[in-house]
């Protein structure tokens, strides 16, 4: 490449992440196409989401109502719990960039299978297939998550990770948010436009597939590639300390659904279509900005949503106790501010994850990480789902509890955002 056109992209580049001139033409190369990449597969995550896209797509079809409600834990629990297993063998390699290449074109294969089967089939034979779908596309999942941490910290330094995914999440989240604009105007009602963007969504991580494998990876010593280190846990007690407040901060994720239960509506779709609409619109207007604050301290940040988080939360359950829910002003602004500490959790804990890491153990740490939340996220939500026995008003209060014992435990994590060395 030219070193005009090197030129032009550190330029770009510097805009983007604030990087003060000082990143090489290789780290702005490497950033942007991270940032492509992301944006494309967090484009394909919303077309397919299971809690609005799939569960609509498989009541259309007339599958069996149990196989709808295992579409969300399929999805989360499937994209967590083996990276454990995972982790040995990503670390054995010496280029991880090809873990998260398969990875992603395996989703895609999976997108493909759902499609197909809602081309093809209906009833309990299209809610089937569309579950063992699923589940290959969150165990690819499982694949690009447990490398991603790894390969960032690799290509990507210290006080820029934050931005170059506050930027993916950003630019993706305005695409998503055109499609739940189109959900909830009624125009995409029928099985093939949904189909159409199933199909979009499998072309998206075919083409997050080829960008990212042009990524200049520097090759890594190989591990012992062990399928499963413990000794993390056992060691770094700040290790342990931000499991249990990534943990506790699941709330954050799982309370939404409950303020649009509270909030009502004419159909399951319009609820859960307002849902999408309030996600996108929050990580669009917040996911820079907390991305480029976890470049600062992930810390804060994590203590910040987790506090702001848990007071939307209390906000929720009190307005729901009072009936005002039932408007269209203040659920959606409640909701816009949930989904708002939602991303600041996401992206505090990812930058947090990779920054406190050490370097020849990321996949290790991301994967034990990953598959302790996937636990605890099923813990979480059992809890939720106990209280909500006694209405969605104690879930949300119980919610707002926890993300507030989330943020007190992030207090006791240590600073580790500190400047590093270019490439």
């Amino acid at each position: 490449m030219s070193d005009a056109s090197n030129d032009e992209l550190r330029e770009v580049y510097g805009t983007l992440t604030d990087d003060d001139g000082d990143a090489s033409a290789r780290e702005a190369r490497n950033g942007l196409r991270h940032m492509v990449s992301l944006s494309v597969q967090k484009v394909a995550d919303g077309l397919i989401d299971p809690k609005l896209v799939l569960a609509w797509l498989m009541n259309v079809l007339g599958a069996p109502a149990y196989l709808v409600g295992f579409l969300v834990p399929i999805r989360e629990a499937g994209a967590l719990l083996p990276q454990i297993l995972l982790a040995g063998p990503t670390e054995a390699l010496r280029h991880r960039k090809w873990v998260w290449v398969a990875g992603c074109a395996v989703q895609g294969v999976g997108a493909l299978g759902i499609a197909l089967s809602a081309l093809m089939l209906d009833g309990a034979a299209a809610g089937v297939a569309i579950c063992l779908s699923l589940a290959v596309l969150a165990c690819a999942r499982a694949a690009c998550s447990v490398s991603y941490k790894d390969i960032l910290g690799k290509t990507v330094p210290k006080t820029r990770r934050g931005a170059v995914k506050g930027v993916a999440g950003s630019a993706s989240s305005a695409a998503v948010l055109v499609f739940a604009l189109l959900l909830i105007s009624g125009l995409l009602q029928e099985k093939g436009p949904l189909v159409v963007a199933i199909l979009i969504a499998s072309a998206l991580w075919f083409l997050a597939s080829a960008v990212f494998a042009t990524l200049e990876e520097k090759p890594s010593e190989p591990g012992e590639g062990r399928g499963l280190d413990l000794s993390p846990l056992r060691e770094d007690a700040q290790f342990r300390r931000f499991i249990a407040a990534r943990g506790a901060l699941t709330a954050t994720a799982l309370a939404p659904p409950y303020l649009v239960i509270l909030s009502g509506g004419d159909s399951a779709l319009q609820r859960l279509g307002a849902l999408l609409l309030a996600s996108a619109a929050a990580a669009f207007v917040s996911s820079y900005i907390w991305g480029r604050l976890s470049d600062r301290s992930s810390r804060k940040v994590l203590m910040l949503s987790g506090l702001s988080g848990g007071i939307a939360m209390a906000v929720a359950a009190l307005a729901g106790a009072m009936g005002w829910t039932d408007g269209v002003v203040i659920a959606p602004l409640i909701l816009f501010v949930m989904q708002i500490a939602y991303q600041g959790v996401r992206e505090g804990r990812g930058t947090y994850l990779v920054d406190m890491a050490p370097a020849d153990k990321r996949s290790t740490y991301a994967a034990l990480a990953n598959t302790s939340i996937g636990v605890l996220l099923l813990v979480a939500g059992a809890f939720g789902g106990a209280l909500s026995a006694g209405g969605a008003v104690w879930a949300l209060a119980g919610f707002a509890v926890l993300s507030c014992v989330g943020a007190l435990i992030a207090v006791g994590l240590n600073e580790v955002e500190v400047s590093e060395g270019r490439d």
